[in-house]
């Protein structure tokens, strides 16, 4: 004796709710973190200047520590390896800009070898400080 009832109807259907939720929590996560992410491993204290707010676009970045170490974007790698990283690195790039973020306690000279190494690459490129309050 199998009980039925008239108001049991098979789902055809899936609830798709659940499933935006998660994608959208995701995408809020990764927006969130995604600036963390293309910070080098390196410490850099900037100098402070007064300047205006740079335009929003894919830089390649040099960063150089007051020790001497040099990396592009997130990788820390060797001042003799730079120039081909670099050359290598705006093939890719459709902005052709570099932003060179050096410490203010760094040689000045390493500073000015990476803008050496920016215009023979055919770069725009740009100091980076921190704005002056």
């Amino acid at each position: 004796m199998a009980m039925q009832s008239d108001s049991e109807e098979e789902i055809n259907s899936i609830n798709v709710t659940p499933l935006v939720d998660v994608c959208l929590v995701l995408v809020i996560i990764f927006m969130v973190t995604a600036p963390m992410m293309v910070q080098p491993n390196m410490a850099v204290v900037l100098p402070k200047a007064s300047t205006k707010e740079g335009e929003n676009k894919e830089n390649i970045t040099i960063s150089i520590s007051d020790k001497g170490e040099w990396a592009i974007n997130q990788d820390i790698i060797g001042k003799e390896k730079v120039a081909e990283r670099l050359l290598s690195l705006m093939k890719k790039s459709k902005d052709k800009y570099i932003v060179i973020r050096a410490d203010k306690a760094a040689a000045w000279g390493s500073a000015e070898e990476a803008m050496s190494m920016a215009k023979k690459v055919g770069a725009k490129y740009a100091l980076a400080t921190e704005q002056k309050r």
